[in-house]
């Protein structure tokens, strides 16, 4: 069984027992957080609804509130000495996800 849920503006396809990295949440490390925004749930026949699927859920676990690795972006202007380094950590939330609740 899996479904797709919609969170930090990206759809994303979990399992039972998957980690998932999303969008930085505002929730503790250890507690358990019920996503309600399920695009897709599949058993053995999907169920599609617009928008989303009514009644669906997904609970999962905080395990980690974390930065992805740096990324460096480097302005230049050609012929005017200007050059400019910039750094940039994205913060995510890894989650455990529990089970599905169709």
């Amino acid at each position: 069984m899996y479904a797709i849920i919609e969170t930090g503006g990206k759809q994303i396809r979990v399992e039972v027992g998957a980690k998932i990295f999303v969008e930085k949440l505002d929730v503790k490390v250890g507690d358990s957080i019920t996503l309600d925004k399920v695009l897709l749930v599949c058993d053995k026949k999907a169920k599609v609804v617009t928008p989303y699927v009514e009644g669906a859920t997904v609970v999962a676990k905080v395990e980690k509130q974390g930065k992805s690795k740096k990324i460096r972006v480097f302005t230049y202007k050609n012929k005017a000495n200007e050059r400019r380094t910039l750094g940039h950590r994205q913060p995510y939330t890894c989650l455990l996800i529990e089970s599905i609740n169709a």
